[in-house]
C-alpha cells in the first residue's frame, strides 16, 4: 500500500475507503446521517469507528474534516492508521481504544467548502451560547473588503489588505480575519448563533465514546497553515492548563502554543476539542496537527473567492468550477511527496499518543 492509496479525490470515495478499511479489521461503523445530500447526490454522514472496548480507560480519538475540504488529508491519515498493523497492535498491547471520527463536516467535504451547511466555521462554534459573544470589530470593518461585490477583486481591494498588513502586522490581520466573528453570516469564519448539526452530533459521540475512559487524547487534523508538507503540532487547550505540559512531554518541545504566540495559528475560541471538557470526565490532552499547503496569501485568496461564489449563486458556472478547484488546491496538495510527508508525520504523532497514554498508567491523574 502506498500513501496515494489512502488519499481520495472526492468525499464519496474517501468514505468508501474508510468503511472498507474498517470492514477489513472487523470494526463496525456508526453513521450519523446529515440532513442534506452531497455534491454527487450521495448520502452524507459523520462515520464513527472504534477499535477497543467501550470501558477502556485510555482512548485516542482522531478526527478529520472539521473544516470540510480539509478532510482529504484527515481521512487519508485515518485510513492509513486503520491499515497499519503495527499501530493497531501497539494500541491493543497498551489497552488503548482508538476512535475515528470521519468527516466531522461531511457537507463541506463533499461540496468543497471549509464551512458547514450553515456557513459556520465549526472550529469556532463550540462556545457557550448563553453568553454574549466577544465582538470582532476589526473583521466587521474588513468584511466589505474581504467579500467584495465582484470577483476577481480589484487592485484597490487588494491594496487595502496590503496596507492593513503593513500598518498592523500579519498576526493582527490573521486574528482579525480568522479569529471568529458573529456579525456577518455571509462572511468568513462565521461562528454562528447556535450549535450546528455537526456540533450537536460530535457532542453525542463524545458522550458515548469518552464516557468511561480516564485518559482521553484528541488529535484533530487540519491543513492550510504553515510550510508545505510540514505538520505543526499545535497545543489545543486553555492557556493555564497542565495539558500543555503533557502535550510537550508526549510530542516534544516542538509543540507550539498559539496562546504563547509561537504557532502558525492565532489564539482561537470555540474549538471543537473543548467539547470533551464538557461531555467527558476524562483527563483531556488535545493536539491540532496542522499540515501546510500553499502560501497563506493564496489560501486566503481561495477562501475569499469561494465565499464570494457561495454568496452569488448566479455566478458563471465555469468561474464557479475554477474557484472550487482553487479552494481544493489550497487545502489538499495532490502530490506524492506531500502525501508521504503527511502520513509519516501523522503516524509518528499517533504512536507517540499511544506511548504517552501507556506511560500515564503509572502516574497519578492530574486535573484537566
Amino acid at each position: 500500500m502506498t500513501a496515494a492509496d489512502c488519499f481520495s479525490q472526492t468525499y464519496a470515495q474517501a468514505r468508501q475507503k474508510f468503511t472498507t478499511a474498517c470492514a477489513e479489521l472487523g470494526i463496525s461503523i456508526e453513521s450519523h446521517l446529515h440532513p442534506l445530500r452531497g455534491a454527487e447526490g450521495e448520502e452524507l454522514a459523520i462515520d464513527v469507528a472504534r477499535s477497543g472496548p467501550l470501558d477502556a480507560k485510555q482512548t485516542l480519538l482522531i478526527s478529520s474534516g472539521c473544516h470540510g475540504v480539509e478532510g482529504f488529508c484527515g481521512s487519508a491519515v485515518q485510513i492509513a492508521l486503520l491499515k497499519d498493523k503495527v499501530f493497531q497492535r501497539e494500541a491493543r498491547e497498551n489497552n488503548c481504544a482508538v476512535v475515528y471520527l470521519h468527516a466531522v463536516n461531511p457537507y463541506g467535504f463533499s461540496w468543497l467548502r471549509r464551512w458547514t451547511h450553515e456557513n459556520v466555521d465549526l472550529n469556532r462554534n463550540f462556545r457557550d451560547f448563553n453568553q454574549d459573544p466577544e465582538q470582532n470589530s476589526e473583521y466587521a470593518a474588513l468584511h466589505p473588503v474581504m467579500i467584495p461585490d465582484s470577483w476577481p477583486a480589484t487592485w484597490v481591494n487588494r491594496l487595502h489588505l496590503f496596507v492593513y498588513r503593513v500598518m498592523y502586522g500579519r498576526k493582527r490581520l490573521q486574528k482579525a480575519i480568522s479569529g471568529g466573528q458573529y456579525s456577518h453570516p455571509d462572511g468568513l469564519f462565521y461562528s454562528g448563533v447556535a450549535p450546528t448539526w455537526s456540533n450537536l452530533t460530535v457532542r453525542e459521540v463524545i458522550r458515548k465514546h469518552a464516557a468511561q475512559c480516564e485518559q482521553l487524547v484528541w488529535i484533530d487534523i487540519h491543513t492550510g497553515l504553515g510550510p508545505k508538507g510540514h505538520g505543526e503540532r499545535i497545543y489545543s487547550g486553555p492557556a493555564d492548563s497542565p495539558m500543555l505540559g503533557r502535550a510537550r512531554g508526549w510530542w516534544g518541545e516542538g509543540v507550539r502554543s498559539s496562546q504563547e504566540g509561537q504557532s502558525v495559528s492565532v489564539p482561537l475560541s470555540g474549538l471543537m476539542v473543548y467539547s470533551a471538557l464538557e461531555c467527558s470526565a476524562a483527563q483531556l490532552t488535545a493536539l491540532t496537527l496542522e499540515f501546510g499547503t500553499l502560501p497563506e496569501t493564496q489560501v486566503l485568496e481561495a477562501l475569499r473567492a469561494e465565499q464570494w461564489v457561495y454568496n452569488n449563486p448566479g455566478a458563471d458556472e465555469q468561474q464557479r468550477q475554477r474557484i472550487k478547484q482553487q479552494l481544493r488546491d489550497a487545502f489538499y496538495v495532490d502530490d506524492p511527496q506531500w502525501k508521504d510527508d503527511v502520513l509519516r508525520q501523522a503516524s509518528e504523532v499517533a504512536r507517540q499518543a499511544i506511548s504517552g497514554l501507556s506511560h500515564r498508567l503509572t502516574k497519578p491523574a492530574i486535573e484537566n
